[in-house]
């Protein structure tokens, strides 16, 4: 199955028989790290060095001890 990677557009082939949740990817393109999000459907997320690459910027261990 296809899916698109979305940082560049590029199309990425996964076969879902071949991999797990969990499992990362990376997009021959751009490089981009991908983590197999769900496999029923292919749903694939960015990866950061921190983890996923969301909305959401606060991490656990980022706030500043006071």
């Amino acid at each position: 199955m296809a899916v698109v990677c979305p940082e560049c557009d590029n199309p990425i082939v996964v076969d879902v028989d071949e991999v797990e949740e969990g499992e990362t990817v990376q997009c021959d393109e751009c490089g981009m790290d991908l983590e197999i999000v769900s496999v029923d459907p292919l749903e694939l997320a960015a990866v950061d060095d921190a983890g996923y690459d969301d909305e959401d910027t606060t991490h656990v261990g980022d706030e500043e001890d006071e």
